[in-house]
């Protein structure tokens, strides 16, 4: 069976058992097969084995429950797992349609945000992850305008907005930083070796914000109160993994968060304009008003 096939046996499998209902082997089975999939208890094992061996996703058996569940204690991070699935069943389901026609292509737009730059980079960057390997990398920053270099202890490759990016350890600083992959000008893997000591660390960091930076504040609890007509979308692409709805009415949409306010939040704020409010922290409220205060003077000037 192709590569696809293999995945979208990962994504029915994780789909099952994410609902919480502690489904039993037959239950997983039985719905495999509803898609198609007519394989056997062998197959399915093997399936279990990879998704934790591979993704450091732990399914395990619930003897009380009599059925299986995902163990987030014990995997590494489940929702970089769902996310990457999805990703590769949307590719899996647009390249069957491209095969069956390739006119496919004049019926989907893509959001044009730029060219992907440094993406061949990550396969090598991953690897070098994967085996704990230090990497030298020379690096173009926006703030100086200059380019440098860097040995690394890399741990992590980050998404945000359809860009990639290293996340280490700075080798003689002994602290994190994150290097955007489409600015990199030179990267080399090197024979020496680290103790991957700070995985830990280095995802709880990001656990907590939205985009890049983890540093600043504290965890705070967030308010934020929409109309009701724009609840409609944030109920559907939320803001965190931590967003709850606390208002829900013909006047009002309101949801709470549990986040460290950073400066990708304050933009993500922003550009919902005058459909939101933020009710707290205070001090959040007075540099969004502030922020809007310095754009009405642009136009005022």
């Amino acid at each position: 069976m192709s590569r696809q096939g293999t995945i979208r046996r990962y994504t029915l499998i994780i789909e099952k058992i994410n609902t919480g209902q502690f489904p039993s082997f037959t239950q997983i089975q039985d719905y495999l097969y509803d898609f198609g999939f007519s394989i056997s208890n062998r197959t399915i094992e093997r399936d279990f084995g990879a998704i934790r061996n591979e993704f450091g996703v732990e399914i395990t058996y619930n003897r009380f429950k009599e059925g299986y569940f995902i163990d987030e204690e014990k995997s590494i991070n489940i929702e970089s797992f769902i996310r990457f699935l999805e990703i590769v069943n949307t590719a899996e389901l647009l390249t069957q349609s491209l095969s069956e026609s390739k006119e496919a292509l004049n019926h989907i737009s893509f959001d044009q945000v730029g060219e992907l730059k440094g993406v061949e980079h990550l396969p090598l960057v991953l690897r070098a992850i994967k085996d704990h390997q230090r990497i030298r990398i020379k690096h173009h920053t926006f703030y100086s305008e200059k380019s440098r270099t860097f040995k690394l202890e890399p741990y992590l490759l980050k998404e945000y907005q359809n860009r990639w990016y290293i996340v280490a350890i700075v080798c003689g600083m002994n602290e994190q930083r994150t290097f955007a992959i489409d600015r990199l000008e030179e990267i080399e893997v090197l024979a020496e070796t680290f103790e991957p000591t700070r995985t830990e660390e280095v995802i709880d960091n990001f656990r907590n914000v939205i985009g890049l930076v983890y540093n600043g504040n504290e965890v705070e609890d967030v308010e934020l109160s929409f109309t009701a007509f724009q609840g409609k979308y944030i109920r559907t692409l939320p803001f965190h993994s931590s967003q709850k709805i606390l208002v829900d009415t013909e006047d009002e949409f309101r949801i709470g968060l549990r986040i460290i306010p950073n400066y990708e939040f304050t933009q993500k704020i922003l550009m919902h304009g005058n459909t939101v409010k933020v009710l707290k922290p205070k001090w959040l409220a007075d540099e969004i008003k502030l922020a809007l205060q310095e754009s009405l003077k642009k136009y005022d000037e």
